[in-house]
């Protein structure tokens, strides 16, 4: 069996008015990421962590900022073309383990929904992929209400032959 991790991080400001989305479920708030693309941070640091893992860079190589495709793009189809990437190099994914720090709102009631989104996108079920949430008890950046960071480790398995190659 050949195993692989991979780590991801983002953060994100936040500002009033806009959209706040974690995991792919809009979360209601009166203030959201400012960001090129949806601002996701638990998707982008979850597609992170899946490239990093196969060694195939970050989300920057493969969706930039500068790109006016990925202009207010959904996350959810970033992490769906991530993990066709990571399948077309020979992986799949075993499981994902993340952290969303943010001091308000509360998301905890929304835990289920994100790993269920995520699973479906991903091809797995909710029970390989975890979320987890926390503040920053006040301190930073984090701690004031002025952004969001997530984390995300992955567990890759690389499968012994190529997708669509015969056995």
């Amino acid at each position: 069996m050949n195993l692989r991790t991979g780590q991801g991080i983002d953060f994100h400001r936040l500002a009033e008015g806009r959209e706040l989305w974690l995991g792919g479920v809009l979360i209601p708030s009166d203030f959201g990421c400012i960001a090129h693309s949806d601002g996701d941070v638990l998707i982008h640091a979850v597609c992170d962590a899946m490239l990093g893992a196969a060694g195939l860079g970050d989300i920057g190589c493969h969706f930039p900022d500068i790109d006016p495709e990925y202009k207010n793009i959904d996350s959810k189809i970033l992490l769906e073309r991530t993990s066709g990437i990571i399948s077309r190099h020979g992986f799949r994914l075993v499981n994902i383990d993340s952290t969303v720090c943010l001091e308000k709102p509360k998301i905890a009631a929304y835990i289920p929904d994100m790993r269920t989104v995520m699973a479906s996108i991903l091809g797995t079920t909710p029970d390989n992929i975890s979320v987890k949430a926390t503040t920053a008890e006040k301190l930073g950046f984090i701690g004031r209400g002025e952004g969001v960071m997530a984390l995300a480790a992955v567990l890759l398995e690389k499968q012994h032959h190529q997708p669509g190659t015969a056995q």
